[in-house]
């Protein structure tokens, strides 16, 4: 079996396999989830074939083949020994062009069952872009509160959440940067696509952030229904919040505290930065966390309506609380 589906048809395939034809470096700065790469052109091979087109078309296209031959070879023999011959697979390039259909046609030649997606990648770009300019069938319940307040936290241990700082690798301050580089734009906004699609909870808890999370920028739909929410306010005990930060936060390179204090430092005064490196110099974590506590504090803008309280310095009890307005 053969057949080529837009994206809204292909949604609705349970693929046994998913595959990414596209070049390694184009797999990972963005995919469809759950989609593996067995590519048709590796990355230089994807380069030298593009330069090449631009001069001989006729020459481009026998090599490029070439070079699909050379790799399904060695894609064959990884994909038959994971799935039996008679496997739905779906597949996909960057528009839907030769690099796909030429896989799809040696699979579909083996016995399997092949989908290929109309379009390719930018297609289903298209589709998503097109979902977050529509209004989200979900209520929200935005968990609001000061630095270091539990929130994370409890989003963490609830089912029905949806963790905006773990999706984008980011803690959302200026210090929140301490897992590494961040998602592009296009794969933090799949990942929300695939988690808002299908959501099935009748409410789903939220963190309060501002639209920008690091280098990202969250959906205007998406925020739109963050700032429509419910807002639930995070009291939590201020010693408690100094050891929450102190745990999650330390040790971190010099070098990056440092990039850290310059982009707060036009907000902050010369005296306040002084005392705030020479208490990090002189290893006095716990006096530097106060400090950020007190220009963050301030920073913080408190909602104008506030729904509920809760104490989240329990975090077990603070969870029962956030569950029973759930009910």
């Amino acid at each position: 079996m053969y057949k080529e589906v837009d994206f809204e048809n292909f949604l609705k395939f349970n693929f046994d396999l998913l595959i990414d034809v596209r070049s390694p470096k184009e797999y990972k700065l963005a995919h469809i989830k759950s989609a593996q790469n067995y590519y048709a052109l590796n990355d230089n091979e994807f380069e030298e074939i593009g330069t090449l087109y631009k001069k001989n078309k006729g020459l481009a296209k026998a090599k490029g083949a070439s070079y699909i031959c050379k790799n399904m070879s060695e894609h064959i023999n990884k994909i038959y020994q994971n799935y039996k011959i008679g496997s739905l697979v779906g597949i996909y390039c960057a528009r839907g062009g030769k690099r796909s259909k030429a896989i799809a046609l040696i699979l579909a030649e083996l016995g399997y069952r092949v989908v290929r997606l109309e379009g390719g990648y930018k297609a289903y770009r298209s589709y998503v872009s097109e979902f977050f300019t529509k209004d989200l069938n979900i209520e929200f319940l935005c968990l609001c509160g000061n630095t270091a307040s539990g929130k994370s936290d409890l989003i963490q241990t609830l089912d029905n959440a949806l963790n905006l700082e773990k999706l984008a690798n980011h803690q959302g301050s200026s210090f929140g940067k301490i897992y590494g580089e961040q998602p592009s734009q296009k794969a933090f906004e799949d990942e929300l696509f695939y988690f808002l699609k299908d959501y099935t909870h009748k409410t789903c808890f939220i963190e309060a952030e501002s639209r920008q999370i690091g280098n990202l920028t969250i959906p205007l739909n998406l925020y739109n229904s963050m700032q429509k929410a419910k807002k639930i306010w995070c009291e939590c005990d201020t010693n408690l919040r100094i050891q929450r930060v102190l745990k999650n936060y330390t040790p971190m390179d010099k070098k990056v505290f440092y990039q850290c204090v310059e982009k707060i430092s036009p907000y902050i005064s010369k005296d306040f930065k002084m005392k705030l490196c020479q208490n990090y110099e002189e290893n006095n974590l716990e006096l530097c966390v106060k400090m950020l506590f007190e220009y963050y504090d301030k920073v913080y803008k408190k909602p104008v309506k506030i729904d509920y309280f809760i104490n989240s310095s329990n975090l077990n009890e603070a969870k029962k609380h956030l569950m029973s307005l759930n009910s």
